[in-house]
């Protein structure tokens, strides 16, 4: 007996100066889409723009105001660099913050390297769009989409109230 999945609507958003100014070829946000595709998502929208708070604040807000995405996967801009504002934009607009997301992403990735506790990565939900940030390299990436995609599929059903309440339990 096979259940039907819902489809969830997806967008990526690559943080990148030299990415936006097309002196760097994106190879993270393609692995977001390649991984979460054959999962039941589909890609409603991909951008990169710069490292730029206001810019990425913008764009995280025009896709869940306007329905675009019931999620966003960013990646990059979550390390140490002055440029590095992901997180800060993504706590920003968000409603409501979801720490457990970035938390395993980072207890999952430090069984990989120690340099997983470096991450800044946020997590948070703006009307009913999640936002996760995800690591700026395509192997931190698969890495972590790995581990995390198969409980996302029910906290979004949560979020946008589809979840039984028998998978609640």
């Amino acid at each position: 007996m096979s259940e039907e999945r819902r489809i969830f609507k997806a967008a990526i958003l690559t943080a990148s100066d030299k990415g936006s100014r097309g002196e760097r070829v994106d190879l993270s946000g393609p692995a977001i889409q390649e991984m979460i595709e054959p999962e039941g998502y589909t890609v409603t929208e991909y951008k990169i723009v710069p490292d730029d708070q206001e810019t990425l604040e913008s764009e995280m807000k025009r896709i869940a105001d306007e329905g675009i995405a019931d999620i966003i996967f960013t990646t990059g801009g979550t390390g140490f660099s002055m440029r590095d504002v992901t997180p800060e934009a993504t706590i920003a607009v968000s409603d409501r913050l979801v720490p457990g997301i970035p938390e395993a992403m980072r207890a999952y990735s430090m069984t990989i390297t120690n340099k997983a506790m470096l991450s800044r990565a946020a997590a948070g939900i703006r009307k009913q769009t999640l936002i996760v940030n995800m690591p700026g390299s395509p192997k931190a990436v698969k890495e972590s989409l790995e581990f995390i995609l198969p409980p996302l599929r029910h906290g979004l059903e949560i979020l946008l109230g589809e979840a039984s309440e028998c998978a609640r339990k």
